[in-house]
């Protein structure tokens, strides 16, 4: 370590790689702290993967549920399993730690499949709504507009594209020109950082999020109102114009789940999106700790994903309980 750096950081701060003179330091963290955010992440990471391998394994098995949109529900969580297998174990180290230890193309890989992931999740998310929409708002065509083999024309575009999209960006260094001097006097060895100029942080949030976020929102208010307005209809038919309980209930329950499935994806997703865009104009005052908690905040959306689209809806409770039980029963034979 040279004199200047010395200067720099105090005696008991420790370096991500002590032996090299430009190291980053190590997160300085209690060690009871390290161990909550390692329990806590590590939590998350299974239930991501696990929760989201569940609803593919259910898909996989029962040709009950080998619909148009299960199979893009399949794809979604497909989507989620690889970032919570492939993603979130590296950025827990990244996160906990302060340190990169893959070197720089590795992180640039990482970040990559980072990008593809999510955003093949959030346009996921969005043809979902589509197909929701049409299915109930335009039922008599539903089947012919939206059949298994549209549904994986679909979903393998929003591959191909979130794939070449991100990894374009990454490798290109597109989103970093402007920001060299700025790169140049923050960088050090261990870190692991993707930085957005304010073209590429305006393009990224508006492209992959608000208007993925626009089309989920006005679909499913739209949906929402068609749905109350064919049981208010069918209410008036059988009660003569007294609204039914059962009725009533069906419209508070999709009230509900609309507002589960918006206020989580705009919970987890807004925060970050709206960081990424705002920051490079803010001279990136952002601290990394916010920052990577913003991140986690948007990984917590493929954790959430399985448990709104598939526990929710009796069909996969239903397939969830077979396959536990075959699985238990099983198990209770060999032993």
């Amino acid at each position: 370590m040279t004199s200047n750096e010395t200067d720099i950081y105090p005696e008991n701060v420790f370096f991500c790689y002590p032996l090299l003179p430009d190291s980053c330091p190590r997160a300085h963290r209690l060690p009871a702290l390290k161990v909550a955010m390692y329990v806590l992440m590590v939590l998350m990471i299974l239930t991501t993967v696990f929760g989201n391998l569940l609803i593919i394994i259910s898909i996989s098995h029962f040709k009950q549920l080998q619909s148009p949109t299960h199979l893009i529900v399949c794809s979604l969580t497909a989507s989620d399993c690889l970032l919570g297998s492939l993603v979130m174990p590296y950025s827990m180290v990244r996160s906990v730690e302060g340190c990169w230890y893959l070197g720089d193309f590795v992180c640039k890989v990482h970040s990559s499949l980072d990008m593809t992931f999510s955003i093949s999740s959030l346009i996921h998310l969005s043809l979902i709504s589509i197909d929701r929409y049409w299915a109930i708002c335009d039922p008599l065509r539903y089947k012919m507009r939206v059949t298994n083999n549209i549904v994986t024309v679909f979903t393998t575009f929003t591959w191909l594209f979130s794939f070449l999209y991100s990894f374009s960006i990454v490798f290109s260094g597109i989103n970093k020109i402007g920001l060299e001097s700025f790169i140049m006097q923050v960088y050090c060895v261990g870190s692991c950082v993707l930085f957005f100029n304010k073209q590429w942080g305006l393009i990224c949030s508006l492209l992959t999020f608000f208007l993925p976020g626009t089309i989920m929102s006005s679909l499913y208010m739209n949906i929402f109102y068609v749905a109350r307005k064919h049981a208010k209809v069918m209410s008036e038919r059988v009660t003569g114009g007294l609204k039914s309980q059962g009725s009533a209930q069906r419209e508070g329950k999709a009230a509900k789940t609309l507002a589960i499935v918006m206020g989580v994806f705009y919970l987890c997703w807004l925060p970050f999106f709206t960081a990424t865009a705002v920051d490079p104009f803010l001279n990136f005052v952002t601290p990394g700790d916010v920052f990577d908690a913003l991140v986690w905040f948007g990984y917590f959306n493929s954790t959430c994903n399985p448990l709104i689209y598939g526990f929710f809806y009796p069909r996969f409770q239903k397939a969830f309980k077979i396959l536990i039980s075959t699985y238990i029963c099983e198990s209770e034979a060999i032993w």
